[in-house]
């Protein structure tokens, strides 16, 4: 999904017919360790990803021409089975195939990697008979035209980024914040400039019904728990990104023993990433507590196996997993954000360095650079460790991806500034970073 925004956000040149990718669905950390992992797998289905140009949106968009297919690379030591399991008990599942035959598959180890899937809000009337998720817009024949999408999530936002982008009339329906688990700061830059670049925001309303009007758009009623009003609106696409839940409800768990969250049907597991039973794993969005990252679910998945045939004793270090948002301008960050290192350290313990800066694409292109920010959170005392690293700019993923290292390697703020930048770059901009939000001097940076 990531991927594919980025690539939206581009010129259209950038695309070349049929130029083949391979998805999990959307951010993919659904079934990223998919297929076998020493003994075998419970899995969701791979598919492969055509793109191609097509005529809707500004100047052309994309489709998504999907085709289930089987592992991508099969040998001896794999065997693939292209099957719908559910466990029978704590070693064996059962498994049926499209036509209805079923296979008894028994092993001493078994890896839990189905995912999750867009969620939809039920309890609404009209929400699943008119609406569509992140995972169907990309399959649309046709432009989705004037959309509404309803959710804050990375999700909600990147898609809301691209559709604008490419031209279409975007409105974002928010219920409470956006980007939760983020840094909230950082979070309101990141709708601030997708406001001004021109995606209209509906804060703090819940949509209570949607229905077809004879001319096939879509009615849909809100409350605005603000005013305390009921409005409407009429849109051609509604698009729900209100969160995912994972694909454990016909696993048939409860025969194998494992435990779930019973709030969200979410696997518990422990730090080798075992369930409840030993011998019975569960990596990627299936997981209690995991982010819901593909690469972390890969890196799980690799670890585990290490573990289970490599005489490995290496554990999945779930602390500072860098990501990044990929919004029209995007937002990377790495370890706590402000408020987590408050709730955490205290506010007198917490120093936090900051800066507005003007990437040089921006300066040649006349482009409008008042939300890119970096900020450094970090502990006040010598030498003042680095707890989280936030960036919102031009190429962020690049940026934060390379300071990941230094800051999973415990670096230090005195580091960071014995660090040469290199010029021109925004990188270069967080090892220039010298004013701290306590003394309230402007952090705007300056010529070189």
């Amino acid at each position: 999904m990531a991927a594919m925004v980025a690539a939206l956000r581009g010129p259209v040149a950038h695309f070349r017919s049929r130029t083949r990718a391979w998805t999990r669905g959307t951010r993919g950390a659904a079934n990223a360790a998919g297929g076998r992992v020493g003994s075998w797998a419970v899995h969701g289905e791979r598919k492969r990803v055509s793109v191609r140009v097509s005529t809707w949106g500004r100047g052309g968009g994309a489709v998504l021409e999907c085709v289930r297919v089987g592992m991508p690379r099969r040998t001896g030591k794999v065997k693939y089975f292209n099957i719908k399991a559910s466990f029978v008990n704590e070693h064996t599942v059962c498994g049926v195939d499209k036509g209805g035959k079923a296979t008894l598959l028994s092993a001493d180890h078994i890896v839990i990697a189905t995912g999750g899937r867009p969620r939809y809000p039920t309890q609404i009337k009209g929400a699943l008979e008119y609406g569509i998720t992140s995972d169907d817009i990309f399959w649309l024949k046709e432009s989705p035209g004037k959309t509404l999408v309803v959710g804050a999530s990375y999700v909600a936002l990147e898609c809301a980024g691209f559709l604008t982008g490419i031209g279409l009339d975007t409105t974002v329906m928010m219920r409470s914040i956006p980007l939760r688990g983020f840094d909230q700061q950082m979070s309101s830059l990141v709708t601030d400039h997708m406001e001004s670049h021109g995606t209209r925001f509906l804060k703090g309303c819940v949509p209570s019904l949607i229905k077809r009007l004879p001319t096939g758009q879509l009615q849909v009623t809100w409350e605005d728990h603000a005013s305390g009003r009921e409005d409407t609106g009429t849109f051609d696409t509604v698009l729900w990104a209100i969160g995912r839940v994972p694909e454990t409800r016909n696993l048939n768990l409860e025969k194998a023993g494992v435990n779930v969250n019973p709030e969200n049907q979410k696997i518990v597991v422990d730090a080798r990433e075992a369930t409840s039973v030993p011998h019975i794993f569960a990596i990627g969005d299936v997981a209690e507590g995991r982010p819901e990252l593909t690469p972390t679910a890969i890196k799980a998945g690799k670890l585990l196996a290490q573990r289970l045939f490599g005489k490995s004793s290496t554990l999945m270090d779930y602390s500072n997993v860098p990501t990044t948002v990929f919004t029209p301008l995007e937002y990377g960050c790495v370890g706590l954000s402000e408020e987590e290192a408050v709730a955490l350290h205290g506010q007198e313990h917490v120093e936090v360095y900051h800066a507005y800066y003007k990437p040089l694409e921006f300066t040649v292109t006349g482009r409008d650079a008042s939300q890119c920010y970096i900020k450094m959170v970090c502990l006040r005392e010598a030498p003042q460790l680095v707890l989280g690293l936030h960036f919102l700019g031009p190429n962020a993923g690049e940026v934060t991806q390379g300071f990941a290292l230094g800051i999973k390697c415990g670096a230090s703020y005195a580091q960071v500034m014995q660090t040469v930048g290199i010029h021109p770059t925004c990188s270069e901009e967080v090892v220039k970073l010298h004013i701290s939000k306590r003394s309230g001097l402007d952090p705007t940076v300056t010529g070189c």
